[in-house]
């Protein structure tokens, strides 16, 4: 609980401000309006169940773009300070394919020092084109998913389809739901996911980014992938 509730009250922090300078304190407090009673001791049904209604809420308030700009701004970003050196090299270069290969010779590091995974587990994420790199095709970019770090041993070797939904996404709010169905949340809700991406290549290229949600577990895919369109 005590993982889930520092993620939810960080998670609420940056909602509330990504709903004041987008939407304005009228919608924010529309939105929120529940909110202060999430602690600690709160169940994981309730909060879902808050979860829901202010994705509801939000998105009978404000438009397409307000939306897409309040949930890709409220994710969870990669420490920028991780992105100098990238930033620096494209600065520098200008060269993308250069700038993406260090990036994915950094994240195959990660995954053996870092992650220790067996080397089978590495090659098939490598092979499937998981991680914070993803495939480049031209100015676009499909960025799959890894599963959720603790449980991605757990995950390749699961065959149930269900469950292994379950295991793979970072969001305990999406995991929460994909025990219940009924409690599934609106599908814009993982723009928040795809803001990840949308931080880091806005953050490298210092120019703005587009960000869209191409599969997701939490509408029945195998796997999460987010398609990242990169300025001309």
């Amino acid at each position: 609980m005590s993982d889930d509730f520092d993620f939810d009250k960080y998670w609420l922090r940056v909602f509330s401000m990504c709903l004041d300078d987008i939407a304005g304190e009228e919608v924010k407090k529309k939105v929120l309006e529940g909110s202060e009673n999430i602690s600690s001791d709160t169940t994981r049904d309730d909060v879902l169940d808050w979860s829901k209604g202010a994705m509801e809420k939000l998105d009978n308030l404000v438009d397409e773009e307000q939306k897409y700009e309040i949930m890709t701004g409220c994710s969870c970003q990669y420490p920028r300070s991780n992105l100098q050196e990238f930033k620096q090299l494209y600065a520098e270069t200008q060269d993308l394919e250069l700038v993406h290969s260090k990036m994915q010779n950094q994240f195959e590091t990660f995954l053996t020092e870092t992650l220790k995974l067996e080397e089978k587990y590495v090659k098939a994420i490598i092979e499937r084109n998981m991680g914070m790199a993803g495939k480049l095709e031209g100015n676009k970019i499909i960025a799959t998913k890894i599963p959720k770090s603790a449980f991605v041993k757990e995950w390749f070797e699961e065959t149930d389809p269900d469950k292994r939904r379950a295991l793979f996404c970072h969001c305990p709010r999406v995991r929460d739901s994909l025990v219940d169905p009924n409690k599934s949340l609106p599908e814009h809700y993982c723009l928040c996911g795809a803001g990840f991406y949308r931080g880091i290549w806005e953050e490298i290229l210092q120019k703005s980014v587009r960000v869209e949600v191409l599969e997701t577990v939490m509408q029945g895919d195998e796997v999460c992938k987010v398609g990242i369109f990169l300025p001309e």
